[in-house]
């Protein structure tokens, strides 16, 4: 008698429905084991910014002339719309949540590293091979990963609507607000599973991802600060178009929940065409032999980097160029209310409203350096759990060396988007003024010193790595609790100690102060600890 062996990873159709998806249940209780921290934390901060920033601006506008000022000055800047997207309306709601559109890129980020996270990662660690071999269906790992990432989109969009509800705004525009929400991670969702299936490499597909993100994102800004047509050829510019609090346009909602239904759709059909392991785009060769670049551990961590080093400084430059032309439009924007002029204060500027906004907007595009930072370095963890940097320590490369070499990444890489954003600002600013001699170094000096609080973050994620490798993804949530902390804290709503905790705030505000030594020596003695500490436990711990 002869028995045939039917290799149920690649003949799905050999097997019922069902049989695709045995297992999902099992595999959704371990991924929502592993994500029992990460999860929670994206969804409830994601969902909440928006009312955080509602509660922060609420004492600000106290008149409905200053309301209407706010929106005539921002739909007479090109600059502002293209960051945040045009403002509907001139209540108070529509004004509030205006900057908090910007959750709508941050829940698709969120939602994009999950899935990819749990599908084309599992495959690129072999991980879904051994499990597929049991009786794990073929869709199991791709169902349980859409079902908690889409359940976090949608849990995030009620946290929103029922926390901006409870700021006394008015349900219908809430209930809009969180649907958008909701819907732009549930789309990001299924693109990401699509983008999952394209190539054998996690770092691919989540350039995949990211690049679709980018340029939906660019065709919403260019769309927005021009005739807004471009807009409707981006599913974010679809989320500002529902128009909370402004008549609201339940409609759009439609287009969103198409596209995440075809994405849904043409996940399952690539993956069930494709082998486990395999992705629809061949992985080109690579040269018989490689070149004197990669000779040494530092070519090969600029082999590894450059590509998403090119790409955060791109969009730092563009970013730069947003705020410097924005800058002019802050003082018509505010409307001349002197409670806002010492909110601006607190937040650690001086009084001239536009130095403070360029402080500001740096040290937010800071916190955004930090988190290109943390992923320079976690690319050591990626190749220390992918096994390669064991073949790569058996030849005649030390540790330290090793190390040292992704970590000047981490620390350069950093400084140079950074200097590349505030010569950007300084750039446009300087030229609309008419007094670029003095703007351009002003604005470079506000990005330098922004540096050692970087790199503190980096000390972090170094010293994680090197003492509990396991929990380096935590330096994520680090970096998030820090933002919430200075974003809220500014505004009075923490106590002060907890906003010292933050290193963001300790580096002088330039423009508009004078230059102090004494905390960027700290920052930097902090920096250069942590990240010691983090290469001296690497050097003797055991590789995982």
């Amino acid at each position: 008698m002869t028995t045939t062996t039917v290799d149920r990873s690649t003949a799905p159709s050999a097997f019922g429905l069902s049989d695709n998806f045995a297992g999902t249940g099992s595999l959704l209780r371990l991924y929502l084991r592993r994500d029992r921290i990460v999860l929670p934390l994206w969804t409830l901060l994601i969902g909440l910014m928006p009312a955080i920033q509602i509660a922060s601006i609420k004492d600000l506008y106290s008149t409905q002339a200053q309301l209407d000022s706010f929106a005539a000055t921002t739909a007479g800047s090109p600059a502002l719309l293209a960051m945040y997207g045009p403002v509907f309306s001139s209540e108070f709601g529509s004004i509030g949540t205006w900057k908090a559109g910007a959750m709508y890129t941050i829940i698709a980020i969120a939602t994009v590293l999950t899935v990819i996270r749990h599908t084309r990662v599992e495959e690129e660690t072999g991980r879904a091979e051994l499990v597929g071999s049991t009786s794990i269906g073929r869709y199991a790992g791709l169902t349980a990963a859409l079902i908690m990432s889409y359940a976090g989109a949608l849990f995030a969009g009620i946290v929103c609507a029922l926390s901006l509800a409870s700021n006394d705004l008015p349900g219908a525009g809430s209930l809009a607000f969180g649907a958008a929400l909701a819907a732009s991670g549930v789309v990001w969702g299924s693109l990401a599973a699509v983008a999952a299936q394209v190539s054998t490499s996690a770092r691919v597909a989540r350039g995949v991802a990211f690049g679709t993100l980018g340029a939906t994102f660019a065709l919403r800004a260019v769309g927005d600060a021009g005739n807004g047509v471009l807009s409707w050829f981006s599913p974010i510019g679809w989320c500002l178009q529902i128009r909370p609090y402004a008549n609201e346009r339940w409609w759009v909602l439609i287009p969103l929940c198409a596209v995440a239904a075809l994405g849904t759709v043409a996940a399952y059909a690539l993956l069930g065409n494709r082998d486990i392991g395999s992705g629809l785009l061949a992985e080109r060769p690579g040269p018989p032999s490689a070149t004197p670049g990669l000779s040494g551990p530092l070519g090969l961590a600029w082999r590894l980097q450059r590509g998403t080093l090119l790409a955060w400084t791109i969009g730092f430059a563009l970013y730069g160029l947003l705020i410097g032309g924005a800058v002019n439009s802050v003082g018509d924007m505010l409307g001349g209310s002197d409670t806002i002029r010492d909110v601006v204060t607190k937040m650690g500027g001086s009084e001239q409203l536009q130095q403070s906004f360029i402080t500001y907007a740096i040290a937010m595009l800071a916190a955004a350096a930090s988190a290109y930072s943390i992923s320079a370095t976690l690319r050591l963890h990626d190749e220390e759990s992918s096994g390669r940097v064991e073949a790569t320590l058996s030849g005649a490369v030390g540790r330290a060396r090793y190390t040292l070499s992704h970590i000047g990444f981490a620390l350069l890489g950093p400084a140079a988007a950074l200097l590349i954003a505030g010569t950007a600002i300084g750039v446009v600013y300087g030229a609309a003024t008419g007094d670029l001699a003095v703007k351009l170094p002003q604005s470079i000096g506000a990005a330098a010193v922004q540096l050692p609080a970087v790199w503190v973050v980096t000390g972090i994620t170094v010293a994680l790595y090197g003492l509990a490798p396991r929990f380096t993804p935590v330096a994520w949530g680090v970096l998030s609790a820090m933002v919430v902390f200075y974003f809220v804290g500014s505004l009075d709503g923490l106590p002060q100690w907890m906003v010292d905790l933050v290193p963001y705030v300790h580096p002088p505000k330039l423009p508009g102060t004078e230059f102090r030594a004494q905390p960027e020596l700290w920052l930097l003695g902090i920096a250069t600890i942590l990240i010691g500490v983090g290469v001296a436990a690497f050097r003797r711990r055991d590789l995982r």
